[in-house]
């Protein structure tokens, strides 16, 4: 069995570990790094899993997924790169560093494939988006999505449009979460109690998002469902459009994907 190693355990990396354990792996061939000891106890105890180094991941596992923060990169690729097996697969799911990254900074020949996730996948719901890089094959690209297959949905895209993703899904949740915010507010402004408002406004995401992903109609068909000749919702509509709001959201996911481009040039030689 392939024997997977998670450099850095946050929530994204404890997530994609709990999710390939759920998945039927063994525990026994999954192993993590990380500097804090009592978190890597706690994992330890609650999972199962094995803590290492970076040089004992290096020469234990098969795959090693990067998963700390982008700022962290520099130094992470300088430890590795004298002990890293030929052959080992690298998967980076570090938000805006370019495959040719770690291709610069590890031995020739390595291979790479970089990953957006998003955070959902700490509910065995996220949406990734895989790119290989010049030396990954079409069998190194199956091996990750099938590992990210046990957390979410998975799409094979050109690494040209990740900085697109990043700032589409791998940002997406945290527009929701914001609507979703300012929504429970409304409830309150309007004199609803928190907890109530709350329950209606998560209840009414689920229950959307859900006839988003099981039917087949656009967006634009399900919104005109629901919005009735003078009715409240299509009042409701005319506020948002005259507040701009659609033109905000374009202008914020592009905002993100700048950023995400400026934080690949950061590590560029």
């Amino acid at each position: 069995m392939t024997k997977i190693a998670v450099l850095g355990a946050g929530k994204i990396g404890e997530a994609l570990l709990s999710g390939l354990l759920q998945g039927g792996r063994s525990a026994a061939d999954l192993m993590f790094t990380e500097k804090h000891e009592a978190r890597a106890r706690s994992l330890t105890e609650q999972y199962g899993f094995e803590a290492v180094t970076v040089a004992g991941a290096a020469e234990k596992a098969d795959v090693l997924i990067v998963a700390v923060k982008p700022q962290d990169i520099e130094p992470l690729l300088t430890e590795l790169r004298p002990v890293l097996r030929a052959g080992t697969l690298i998967v980076s799911l570090c938000a805006g560093l370019p495959t040719s990254l770690y291709e610069r900074r590890l031995p020739a020949g390595t291979p790479v494939v970089r990953v957006m996730p998003n955070t959902p996948m700490v509910v065995g719901e996220a949406m990734s988006a895989v790119s290989g890089g010049s030396n990954a094959t079409p069998e190194h690209l199956k091996v990750v999505e099938e590992l990210l297959s046990t957390v979410g949905k998975v799409a094979v895209v050109p690494e040209s449009q990740q900085d697109a993703v990043t700032a589409l899904s791998g940002s997406g949740p945290a527009y929701f979460f914001f609507l979703v915010e300012a929504m429970i507010d409304a409830g309150i402004l309007l004199g609803i109690p928190r907890d109530l408002a709350s329950t209606l406004i998560i209840q009414s995401a689920v229950g959307a998002a859900t006839m988003l992903n099981e039917g087949s109609s656009h967006p634009v068909i399900l919104r005109e469902a629901v919005t009735s000749p003078a009715g409240t919702t299509i009042m409701a509509i005319r506020e948002l459009e005259k507040h701009g709001v659609r033109a905000a959201l374009l202008a914020a996911i592009e905002s993100a994907r700048d950023r995400s481009v400026e934080l690949g040039r950061q590590h560029e030689d």
